[in-house]
């Protein structure tokens, strides 16, 4: 096999397949049909003389020659990417570029209206599209470009760029003059006295689920809902009690009261992720930095 005989497109199916262990997944990715990608896989076993993955449940398996080629055309991937993105530059003024960006819709109330104020002063042009993606697959999703960052704590993800912006806890969210609130409690004595409310939660957002079953409340809750949003005015109007992050709590202004009970696993770092391979995008490095100038503690 020759260099001359590799189609790039070719090496960036290889790349898909074996972050993926999955040819529809790769072609979906790439955005192939599944004959295309089939046909491109077949190219690629003819020219290196070697299956590179055999079907198993649910997918496929790299060979060990797949194994031995998978970190070489990565990083000659990223390099290509890192050198065309440099000499391409980046304007921000003059940008009409969307950027792709996962968050939750907590995330969106927390970060969205501060980032759109400075994108507005310093780069008009430029659009933001929150794409909110399933968390096993955002490593994915960065890495194939699919999303350009992905705000929140997402403890899942392994081999990302990243950078902690803030931290934070869970809270306890109650309507103002709530007659919980009139408790003097703290540490297991306010923990036990949890069960005496009864809850809202969000159907979305795993981690407060996770302290609710961590606490063997499920028994308290009297409404699970899908969207974040709506918590407010739920609380406000009722004695329903909702577990959320205490800066998003805060945030709430008048009306409302926060309980800060020692929740296991209660406090979590908010980070902003991107992906290795458009580490040195020019577009990407600047939004970059302005999030972080904005948000970092």
């Amino acid at each position: 096999m020759h260099i001359k005989d590799i189609d790039l497109n070719l090496l960036r199916l290889f790349d898909a397949v074996y972050r993926t262990r999955n040819v529809s997944r790769a072609a979906e990715l790439l955005d192939l049909t599944q004959p295309a990608a089939s046909q491109g896989l077949s190219r690629l076993r003819t020219l290196v003389h070697d299956p590179l993955f055999v079907r198993s449940a649910g997918g496929v398996q790299p060979t060990p020659k797949s194994q031995r080629l998978a970190e070489p055309v990565r990083q000659a991937l990223a390099m290509l990417e890192q050198a065309l993105g440099e000499t391409a530059g980046f304007e921000p003024a003059q940008s009409s570029r969307t950027f792709h960006i996962h968050m939750s819709d907590i995330g969106e109330g927390r970060f969205l209206p501060q980032l759109m104020v400075a994108l507005r002063e310093r780069a008009p042009g430029l659009r933001v599209e929150t794409r909110p993606v399933p968390r096993d697959d955002v490593g994915e999703a960065l890495d194939a470009g699919r999303i350009d960052l992905a705000f929140g704590f997402l403890p899942g993800l392994k081999d990302t760029q990243q950078v902690r912006l803030l931290g934070d806890r869970y809270v306890v969210l109650l309507r103002e003059k709530h007659p919980f609130t009139r408790k003097r409690l703290g540490g297991k004595a306010l923990l036990a006295a949890l069960r005496e409310l009864e809850f809202v939660a969000v159907r979305s957002h795993a981690d407060t689920l996770r302290i609710v079953q961590q606490m063997q409340l499920q028994d308290r809750l009297r409404l699970v809902t899908e969207h974040f949003l709506v918590l407010p005015e739920i609380v406000r109007a009722t004695d329903l009690a909702a577990i959320m992050p205490r800066n998003i709590a805060r945030g709430f202004g008048g009306g409302y009261a926060i309980v800060e009970p020692a929740f296991p696993q209660r406090d979590f770092l908010v980070s902003l992720h991107w992906s290795r391979r458009f580490e040195a995008d020019p577009a990407s490095r600047w939004l970059r930095q302005l999030i972080v100038e904005l948000f970092k503690e």
